[in-house]
This record gives C-alpha cells, sequence and structure tokens, in this order.
C-alpha cells in the first residue's frame, strides 16, 4: 500500500468508497503471528504462535483470559489488545455484578464490534490494529468470533488470521466436517496441525512458541503454556510419524519387484552366415538406383 492524499484521516472517503487507514489497520493484523480457533459441539480451542522480538527476551503472550468462560488470542498490535481486553474484563465484571450471571458470548463481541466502530468513525482518532478470536462458552454452546480493526465481527466453525493464516485456513476448510464430533484432544491436535502449516520452513513448533487455551462444557477457560503443551505436541509429531511410515509401507507393496534382464546374445556372424566385419563392409557400399 502506498500514501496518497485520501488516507491523512479516517473520516476520508477516497473516490473508490475506500477508508484507507481501515485497511491500512488491517494490514497490522496480517503482519501480526498467527492465531487459530475451532470448536467442536462440547470445547472452543485457540491455539497461537508466540515471537519474540530478540533471542534476549522471552515470547510474546497470545492467549488473554477475560472471564472464567470465555478468552481471547490476538493477531496485530498487543497494546491495543491490552485495551480491549481491560474493557471486556470490566464488563463480564459488570454482568456477575448486576445479574449475577455470566455475560453471553454474543453480547460481549457486540460491545466490541460497537467500540471499534467509534474509532472509524471521529475525527482525530484511529481503528484498532488487532483482530482478535474469542473463545467462549454460555448456555447456547461453544462459540469462535472474529473480530476486525472495521469493527466487523463473525461467528465462526473455525477461523485462523495473522501472517500467512491462508494456509491454516485451507487445512481447516479440508477438515471442517471431523471437528464438530473431535474429543478435547483431538481438537487441539488439529488446531496444532493447523498452526504449524503458517510457519516457515525453517521454523518448527515447540513448547516455547505456542500456546493452547480450552474452554468447554464444565470447564473454565484455562491456558497452556511452556511444558504444559509438550504432551499435546508429541501428539502430533507421533501421528505424523506414523502416517509417514504407513505411507512408505503401502508405496513399498505398489512398487513391483525388479527381475534381472537376461543378457541377449551377441551376434558373432553377419547376414547370411558371412562374418559381421564382412557384412558391415558390404552393407556401407553404395547401392545401384532403381531405374
Amino acid at each position: 500500500m502506498f500514501r496518497n492524499q485520501y488516507d491523512n484521516d479516517v473520516t476520508v472517503w477516497s473516490p473508490q468508497g475506500r477508508i484507507h487507514q481501515i485497511e491500512y489497520a488491517m494490514e497490522a493484523v496480517k503482519q501480526g503471528s498467527a492465531t487459530v480457533g475451532l470448536k467442536s459441539k462440547t470445547h472452543a480451542v485457540l491455539v497461537a504462535l508466540k515471537r519474540a522480538s530478540s533471542e534476549l527476551s522471552a515470547h510474546q503472550k497470545k492467549i488473554i483470559p477475560i472471564d472464567d468462560h470465555i478468552g481471547i488470542s490476538i493477531a496485530g498490535l498487543t497494546s491495543d489488545a491490552r485495551l480491549l481486553s481491560k474493557f471486556m474484563r470490566t464488563e463480564c465484571l459488570n454482568s456477575r455484578y448486576a445479574f449475577d450471571t455470566p455475560l453471553p458470548v454474543s453480547r460481549l463481541v457486540g460491545m466490541i464490534g460497537n467500540k471499534s466502530q467509534v474509532n472509524t468513525q471521529r475525527y482525530g482518532r484511529r481503528p484498532f490494529g488487532v483482530g482478535l478470536l474469542v473463545a467462549g462458552f454460555d448456555e447456547k454452546g461453544p462459540h469462535i468470533y472474529q473480530t476486525c480493526p472495521s469493527a466487523n465481527y463473525f461467528e465462526c466453525k473455525s477461523m485462523a488470521i495473522g501472517a500467512r493464516s491462508q494456509s491454516a485456513r485451507t487445512y481447516l476448510e479440508k477438515h471442517m466436517n471431523e471437528f464438530l464430533d473431535c474429543t478435547q484432544e483431538e481438537l487441539v491436535k488439529h488446531g496444532l496441525r493447523a498452526l504449524r502449516d503458517t510457519l516457515p520452513n525453517e521454523t518448527e513448533l515447540s513448547t516455547k512458541n505456542c500456546s493452547v487455551a480450552i474452554v468447554g462444557e464444565n470447564q473454565k477457560f484455562t491456558v497452556y503454556e511452556n511444558d504444559e503443551v509438550a504432551a499435546y505436541l508429541s501428539g502430533i509429531e507421533a501421528s505424523a510419524r506414523a502416517k509417514r511410515a504407513a505411507a512408505a509401507a503401502a508405496a513399498a507393496e505398489d512398487k513391483p519387484a525388479s527381475q534381472p534382464e537376461a543378457a541377449a546374445p551377441m551376434d558373432t556372424e553377419g547376414t547370411e552366415g558371412r562374418p559381421a566385419t564382412e557384412a558391415s563392409a558390404d552393407d556401407d557400399k553404395p547401392q545401384p538406383m532403381e531405374q
């Protein structure tokens, strides 16, 4: 994207009907590290890839708990995510104080959309440069929501946002019909496999650079970090090795056994019983042309 005369402020429309400041904020989400959310009939799972700004620093946390029944993972500016998470926690506390009930997930996401929309309309403000995946469980079951800097929000069966997230979305679309009947562990493994597709070639998933969060029926929102993720990572590595071994065995069975070919006997005689040298010499002579 390049700077132009219509991107000085969020209140300026371009002749094509676009607000460039919002598009720039959505580009910030695409530059953030990837995160994946998916759900079954009983659970919702968030899986996030953590980055470290340098080898001397710790990996930045990407999953933020909001309440016992809800949490978020982020892609984009972490500072904006902290502000939104504080707002979400306040609304959840107000619901418990006033009504003594957990705040429904859809209502909380709607509040985030309303708060984000103000920054896309008023002069002197900028959109939030962060995208959220909201995972929660309420009386209607598990939920996965996606929010955007444009103040749009969507309920999803599964979703991936962040850098190179298209590879993860391709995996999710391919296995989408399997998620509803998955157990909690199988759902986490699907999320880790989708997240693994977003990694560069020289990087592998480890206990340091990924985190997992689970919420569901009779289970509060729980974040798993560092060594707590090792069991899930070893599970997907074992299944990957088993698939490679099965593929190698199938390829070995399909390959026919190679049989040595018998050496063909060499002709020591030329045509009509003459030695081969004489026959080749006669063949080299020019033949008379037929009239």
